[in-house]
């Protein structure tokens, strides 16, 4: 019997991987995501209204029976998809990814599978729907955010972040089919362009899970993007160097980091604006100067960026945030050619420069402007014929035996960041990455 089961374990495993291997999202829907490099995330829920942290505080900072209510005062009434939607293409953004549903529990959607949503907040208006067709209409990539594990409902073994207690009533199978349910819904309902998953790291929650529910979810759009946050092989805060072929997903995802640069694997760094996720009153927010240089750095790193907002109680974004938004899209607006539709490299990002390429072209992110000059390593085969700042003037390139030097101009001498484009004599894209 012992032998059977063991068989069985291992055909499932066998199985489940084959079925990932099958069903990996077309390369051409990726290259598209990845060109894109720039996205806005929003979390957002009831958890507003005291402003600490959405599902982390809950049991915390927050009585559990005070939070799990709170959803009886939501009342966001001055909530604007269209006017979110814009700030995100103001701000230079092509796709937005919002919280679905986060580790509390609470959905931002009327689901047929639970009364713990928006439909029984004295709102009741539907905050995934609305979004979505803001960002049809603005031509921004709707995308969802979904956490699989789920401290609310009962059949979830864990109800508590500060408690990791298993309780023996709950029926992982059951809730399981609950999540398959409510994505199906999602899906259906919304047909997101991704699913950005979180919440795997717990103990009831497992790889073979996750490859179940991925190879689920590509039967019902083969082409919806998937994180790699339905398994444990991910670079997390810690921005670990993972192995790939044990993702269960798409993409990797460094948190409140910006990941290494990787020519092979795609990835997608997420950092919040300010401290908190989640709205917090007067929480320290995040210079234009640093944001540029995440920016910058991510792209350099061949990633993507996904900038996190946090709504007021209200359902508008504060307004310096707005602001700091626009400030890089006007950045944007002057640089994006250095950004969109690039490869990363073949530099390593460094402190003072960042760089990307497409074509003959190879940008040069100058994040240290007090700098004089620059230098890097001669690319094999290849010779810069001329240089210029993007939207301003040209540059002088010394080449040498084994690298060439940029002078960084004098007018730029301490400015906000900025891009030099050098063109090369040939394509530079197939460029192995220079350490």
């Amino acid at each position: 019997m012992k032998h059977t089961k063991f068989i069985y374990l291992l055909l499932f495993g066998l199985l489940s991987n084959l079925a990932i291997a099958q069903t990996k999202t077309n390369p051409a829907v990726m290259k598209d995501f990845m060109d894109k490099r720039f996205g806005m995330f929003i979390h957002w829920g009831p958890v507003s209204l005291r402003g600490t942290e959405i599902g982390w505080s809950r049991d915390k900072q927050v009585e559990k029976s005070d939070y799990d209510n709170l959803y009886k005062e939501f009342d966001p009434t001055l909530f604007n998809a269209d006017a979110i939607v814009k700030t995100a293409k103001d701000a230079g953004m092509k796709y937005l990814t919002i919280t679905a549903r986060h580790h509390d529990g609470f959905c931002l959607w009327p689901s047929k599978f639970t009364e713990y949503d928006i439909a029984h907040t004295p709102y009741k208006k539907d905050i995934v729907g609305a979004l979505n067709e803001a960002c049809k209409k603005q031509g921004i990539k709707f995308c969802i955010y979904y956490s699989v594990l789920d401290w609310y409902h009962p059949d979830y073994p864990i109800h508590s972040s500060a408690s990791q207690t298993i309780d023996p009533k709950a029926d992982m199978g059951k809730y399981i089919i609950y999540m398959k349910n409510q994505l199906k819904e999602l899906i259906t309902n919304y047909d997101p362009y991704m699913l950005w998953f979180d919440g795997q790291w717990e103990k009831p929650w497992t790889d073979e899970m996750g490859r179940d529910l991925y190879s689920y979810l590509k039967g019902l759009k083969p082409d919806v993007i998937i994180n790699n946050r339905l398994g444990k092989e991910f670079a997390a805060m810690e921005n670990k160097k993972i192995d790939h072929s044990k993702m269960v997903g798409d993409y990797d995802t460094p948190e409140q980091t910006v990941g290494r640069l990787n020519m092979d694997t795609p990835w997608e760094s997420c950092f919040t604006i300010c401290n908190q996720w989640a709205w917090k009153p007067n929480d320290k927010m995040k210079s234009l100067k640093e944001c540029l240089a995440i920016l910058s750095k991510t792209a350099g790193g061949n990633g993507n960026l996904l900038l996190n907002v946090g709504p007021m109680p209200d359902g508008r974004i504060e307004a310096r945030q707005i602001t700091r938004l626009k400030e890089i899209g006007q950045w944007l607006k002057i640089n994006g050619e250095a950004v969109y539709g690039n490869l990363g490299g073949p530099y390593q990002p460094t402190d003072a420069y960042a760089t990307t390429r497409k074509g003959n072209k190879l940008f040069v992110h100058v994040l240290k402007t007090d700098a004089g000059a620059i230098s890097l390593k001669n690319i094999t085969g290849r010779k810069p014929l001329k240089a210029y700042v993007l939207g301003g003037d040209k540059v002088s390139v010394e080449p040498g035996t084994s690298d060439f030097k940029i002078n960084l101009p004098k007018t730029q001498s301490g400015a906000l960041q900025y891009v030099i484009a050098i063109e090369m004599d040939g394509d530079i894209e197939k460029t192995a990455v220079i350490d």
